[in-house]
């Protein structure tokens, strides 16, 4: 299976099968987020329609490249011009573990410092989380807050433009308009 990858903006047409995903509690583990309730496509494309509009926000879908199928989300939440808070998650749980997280990180941070020229990014992740740790590890994330149970981690402009990590991954994957 080709696990090339590109980010396209999210579109309230994704509500169709996001909201699936927030039925699984399996991808909810790690997450603050947890759905209080039993999610339809009625109140996922109502939550989309709230949040695609939001200034501070920039929300994108992971998609296959070669079947165009939508597979996770990726986003910069409370962004301003100066920095913004990563989320992501991988929805279709067959695509765990095929490293589709990091080449996602990796595109968003992409957006983030070469494109918006933030000057840091910071996330909150489960100290059990470990798969989501080693990505952000081998992007330069640093431990900055080790509070239980949720770990603030930080990234810098700087630190990223310097480290190798982005001129190789910006060849091969893009984000769409």
């Amino acid at each position: 299976m080709n696990n090339s990858i590109y980010l396209r903006p999210l579109a309230i047409e994704d509500a169709k099968v996001s909201y699936q995903w927030r039925n699984n509690p399996d991808i909810w583990k790690y997450s603050r987020f947890v759905p209080t309730y039993t999610t339809t496509v009625e109140t996922e494309t109502k939550w989309l329609e709230e949040a695609l509009v939001r200034k501070d926000q920039v929300r994108f879908a992971i998609c296959v490249e070669n079947s165009h199928t939508y597979i996770g989300n990726v986003q910069l939440l409370k962004m301003n011009d100066i920095d913004a808070e990563f989320h992501l998650f991988i929805g279709d749980t067959n695509w765990w573990g095929r490293g589709i997280g990091r080449k996602s990180t990796n595109l968003l941070l992409n957006y983030a410092f070469l494109e918006k020229k933030l000057q840091k990014v910071s996330l909150e992740v489960h100290k059990d989380n470990s798969p989501a740790i080693s990505i952000y590890n081998s992007q330069g994330f640093e431990d900055k807050d080790l509070s239980f149970p949720y770990n603030v981690m930080e990234l810098t402009n700087t630190k990223y433009i310097t480290s190798q990590t982005h001129k190789y991954e910006k060849n091969y994957y893009a984000i769409t308009p």
